[in-house]
């Protein structure tokens, strides 16, 4: 796809050259192309086939201390011009924003160029032996098949999801970059019978390739183990227990804090972390690193959304906690230098032992597999989820459990990490692996 790389470059070039001469004093250019595919399989049939192909541009606009963005799917040369025309005028009229400046240049600088491999020439459409609908479909099949293979289940469905992804960025300030990537994502879901219950499991995978994932089998496989382990599922009553967090659960734990690591969040006081940079929030063993070259990896990247080069970030360091997020207009209201406007990958320091392992440790306690629903304050560091899982009973998983609640403060919970595992979730950009809290708070009966 080496000519719509250039052409999507040259049109971005093309787009600040007309914004200029419409009257803008700086501007950001992006042009992006995409196209993803969609199969999905139901009960021995094919029950969707979707594909979706776009191109389109946007431009940030900065013109007399103001500013605005604007995108649009028409790219005719005479009629994007005018619509560029048209921005910078509505931007007049707009408030002027003394923060509100282009990023500047020194920050583009340092920018790597380490190949993170993030095509998979199986997944474009122009590519000799790139995938067929066929192979989709057979793929959905097979997927399908496993997650059914036992008499109890009552529906089951499996789907594939791929997409091939072109962009390219230019600025009146000197940069100039394009990106290419693709992804894919497989998986079913199954409901069973269990009496009067119908308990229902899911299991999906992806990554930016597809060797190195699991099989067809092995995921329906799971997706359908992961059900009957739910049958007989109860509620326990409320007790103080060691709470161990599957991998795949992490990220929708410890996820939560990032928004309050936001220079936005803290700006607008909305953070619970503001003002603890350099202080201890959690044990010793919560490391984090914002790693934005992995390779594969589905957060990598060169620059970030301002173009800011990446580099690779301590976030949390033995419970220190070492960086905010910060891009460049909030890091001018609060007169901090810019460091990243959001995540890219988030790699956890990492245990020894797998989730076996440590649950044969913990003894006792309370597994988490997934939550359901609850919400999180990131002005306050308040949490309340409810929970799904098994109890560990004498370092084995016991029976299934649910309608749990699970409270406290962000605060307590992280000193509360005693063990980190080194089985992180592979085809994740929050690379969490399984973690082990003491003393957590669980409400049932």
């Amino acid at each position: 796809m080496s000519a719509m790389r250039d052409e999507l470059l040259q049109r971005a070039h093309d787009a600040v050259a007309m914004a200029q001469a419409a009257g803008a004093d700086d501007v950001v250019a992006s042009a992006g192309w995409g196209r993803s595919l969609e199969f999905a399989w139901r009960d021995d049939k094919v029950e969707k086939v979707q594909e979706n192909t776009s191109k389109a541009i946007r431009v940030a606009l900065y013109v007399d201390g103001k500013f605005s963005s604007h995108g649009t799917n028409d790219l005719a040369p005479e009629r994007l011009r005018h619509f560029i025309g048209q921005a910078v005028e509505l931007t007049r009229a707009l408030e002027p924003d003394p923060y509100r400046l282009i990023t500047p240049s020194e920050l583009y600088e340092g920018r790597s160029d380490v190949d993170l491999d993030l095509v998979d020439k199986d997944l474009t459409a122009d590519a000799e032996g790139a995938m067929t609908r066929d192979e989709r479909l057979d793929w959905i099949r097979r997927l399908h098949d496993a997650a059914h293979a036992d008499d109890c289940v009552i529906s089951s469905t499996s789907g594939m999801m791929d997409s091939h992804g072109i962009s390219a960025r230019v600025s009146s300030n000197g940069f100039a970059g394009d990106m290419e990537r693709t992804s894919v994502w497989f998986g079913a879901e199954c409901t069973i019978q269990d009496g009067e219950k119908r308990p229902e499991a899911y299991r999906w995978v992806g990554g930016l390739h597809r060797d190195g994932l699991q099989t067809p089998e092995e995921v329906g496989a799971e997706c359908l183990r992961r059900a009957l382990t739910r049958r007989g599922q109860h509620k326990v009553t409320s007790r103080k227990a060691t709470m161990v967090v599957d991998p795949e659960a992490g990220a929708g734990l410890i996820g939560r804090i990032f928004g309050a690591l936001s220079a936005g969040s803290i700006q607008q006081k909305r953070s619970f972390l503001a003002g603890k940079l350099g202080e201890r929030i959690g044990s010793e063993g919560l490391t984090l690193i914002d790693d934005p070259f992995i390779v594969r990896g589905m957060g990598s990247r060169w620059w970030d959304g301002e173009g800011i080069a990446s580099k690779r970030m301590p976030v949390v360091e033995n419970g220190v906690l070492s960086n905010y997020y910060v891009d460049t207009y909030y890091g001018r209201k609060l007169g901090w230098e810019p460091t990243t406007g959001g995540a890219s990958n988030i790699v956890f320091a990492h245990g020894d032992k797998d989730k076996t392992g440590i649950t044969k440790d913990v003894g006792d306690g309370i597994y988490v597999t997934s939550w359901l629903g609850g919400n999180a304050n990131s002005t306050t560091g308040d949490y309340s989820f409810g929970i799904r899982g098994h109890l560990i009973e004498n370092g084995e998983l016991g029976e299934p459990i649910s309608e749990m609640n699970v409270t406290g403060n962000y605060l307590d919970l992280l000193t509360k990490l005693t063990m980190v595992g080194n089985d992180p979730v592979p085809w994740s950009a929050f690379r969490c692996p399984t973690l082990v809290f003491e003393g957590i708070d669980f409400s049932g009966l």
